[in-house]
């Protein structure tokens, strides 16, 4: 298995950090991809990341985009250092109204990087799924991954049929949002993610990459098909689109 969205450099994981990359090994953790979000955060994940077992992925949230540029350049003179851009995106949640006609122009800056460096896109689009699809394929972006996806499954069948990825996370145990999307995403187009510490299978409790287990182990059930296929299958895509 591969958690394909996590971060490492946030506590408490950050401060136990040996321990919880001991357990997810233990529990069936190939890899994992840490998101950098922010600068100093950014800085960070390089730091964790070794490049065998932990991999990075810088970005910035939607909704605090301050020193946006610092993050692409960082992006840029890391480019054979991180496996993908993100997480980037949409947050109509936290971002007001006032904020949307930058977030959209800065991700569409954030697609074009991803492009020109030929990495993957890693989506962050809170309360905004179906306005990030609408700019990602207007953009014309391919190497897509929608993480966290809190948008409708039909909007998710919108985003598949273009090839694009979504990562699902432990919460799928209590979401009958994320229950819907997989159920209407073929397993083609799933990926694992943990996005520790938070979105565990339990509401307020800090979240583990080891519980990507319980993801799987979810898409099994609501899919009807064997734990190994899935595992098979997500890590099969994983190692495609982040090429690890």
């Amino acid at each position: 298995m591969i958690d394909v969205h996590c971060h490492l450099t946030e506590e408490p994981l950050y401060g136990s950090l040996s321990r919880i990359l001991e357990e997810a090994k233990v529990s069936g953790v190939a890899s994992l991809i840490t998101s950098g979000i922010g600068f100093e955060d950014c800085l960070k994940a390089l730091e964790v990341a070794d490049r065998k077992y932990v991999f990075a992925s810088l970005g910035i949230e939607p909704y605090a985009l301050e020193n946006y540029e610092k993050v692409m350049e960082l992006i840029m003179r890391s480019r054979d250092r991180i496996v993908a851009v993100g997480e980037v995106g949409l947050d109509y949640y936290w971002g007001g109204r006032e904020t949307r006609e930058t977030q959209v122009r800065v991700f569409r800056e954030f697609i074009e990087l991803a492009k020109t460096l030929d990495l993957p896109i890693v989506v962050h689009s809170r309360s905004a799924g179906r306005y990030a699809l609408d700019v990602l394929i207007e953009s014309g972006a391919e190497r897509v991954v929608m993480h966290a996806f809190d948008g409708s499954a039909g909007e998710a069948v919108r985003g598949a049929e273009r090839g694009f990825f979504f990562s699902i996370p432990p919460s799928v145990v209590r979401s009958e949002q994320k229950q819907k999307l997989v159920k209407r995403v073929g397993l083609e187009n799933m990926l694992l993610e943990s996005d520790a510490p938070v979105l565990g299978p339990e509401r307020g409790v800090v979240n583990t990459p080891s519980n990507i287990r319980i993801s799987a182990e979810t898409i099994a059930r609501l899919k009807k098909i064997p734990f190994e296929n899935v595992v098979e299958k997500t890590t099969e895509n994983a190692k495609n689109i982040f090429n690890i």
